[in-house]
């Protein structure tokens, strides 16, 4: 019969390779036999690629105003055409990538931080914390997430930086409740009762323990919600609470195309596109990470 120190350590290192299951060579050989996967990878990485090299990629200034080349349809210097004001189109999506794409992941890294970290101590210590975290939780979810973060951006006034607090002022909520509950389901196995028994300390067995457990949902959920999160700060700079002009952002091209959607719908149709692109990039990627990481669902 295995002592306790045996089951602690034998459910640590299974807790490891959960958490370093999508680096491992037999996880990662996995994704790249997944279809869906690579096909999302693909789309995020040549859009990531494009947002980093935009200053070198893209034809032109994208906040160079030419009122000779006002309202240009696709072709010649122009491939994507010019809009309202003579910038280039092609270099507009190009440097709007690295705003729409930067923002989302930043707001991603602190959207984990804030609700995973919460969602562990909810889960684990229970009591009053725990209640005081899901009311407020509860308080957040009972709102449509876009209306909330509109209120918020509302007070703070436009701006991108607005934008990223109103967004991940809402968006950990999710994050904490569903890491609340995989903590709650793991808190009370043995081997967190083998860590408690042996005298390690709390916080060891929030990292080192549980985490390592319960964190790959996490990914694949985050991967999916990055769709969203683009969605959210377009929509948020379309209403004209985001980027600021001359910024170019896909949602800022959006709503600067809308009047002139019959002489010129290349200004509305290109962002839309590339919008779309991302967005169905990260779902794909997501729903492949899945079926890596959740052996529920691999066959």
């Amino acid at each position: 019969m295995a002592t306790r120190s045996e089951l602690l350590l034998e459910h640590e290192d299974q807790g490891q390779e959960r958490l370093a299951h999508a680096g491992r060579p037999g996880a990662l050989w996995s994704l790249l036999r997944h279809p869906t996967a690579m096909v999302g990878l693909a789309i995020v990485g040549s859009m990531a690629f494009i947002a980093i090299a935009a200053p070198v990629l893209a034809p032109a200034d994208p906040t160079t105003v030419d009122a000779a080349r006002r309202l240009s349809p696709p072709g010649g210097d122009a491939l994507l055409g010019t809009d309202n004001l003579g910038r280039d189109i092609l270099s507009r999506i190009m440097w709007g990538a690295r705003l729409s794409l930067g923002t989302a992941a930043l707001a991603t890294t602190l959207i984990l931080t804030i609700g995973v970290g919460l969602g562990l101590i909810s889960g684990y210590y229970g009591g009053f914390i725990d209640d005081a975290i899901m009311r407020v939780v509860d308080v957040i979810l009972a709102f449509p997430a876009l209306i909330l973060a509109l209120a918020i951006v509302g007070v703070l006034g436009p701006g991108i930086g607005s934008v990223m607090i109103g967004v991940v002022s809402v968006a950990w909520a999710d994050y904490a409740r569903v890491m609340r509950g995989l903590v709650l389901a793991a808190r009370e196995r043995q081997y967190v009762e083998a860590a408690r028994a042996t005298g390690t300390r709390n916080l060891r067995i929030l990292l080192r323990h549980l985490l390592p457990n319960v964190f790959p949902p996490i990914i694949v959920l985050s991967s999916l919600e990055m769709g969203g999160l683009i969605l959210a700060v377009s929509a948020l700079s379309f209403l004209g609470l985001g980027a600021q002009p001359p910024t170019p952002e896909w949602g800022a091209m959006l709503s600067d195309g809308r009047a002139f959607i019959a002489a010129a719908p290349q200004l509305m149709i290109y962002p839309g596109l590339a919008i779309s692109i991302v967005v169905i990039g990260f779902n794909l990627l997501g729903d492949g990470l899945r079926d890596v990481l959740d052996p529920h669902t691999r066959r």
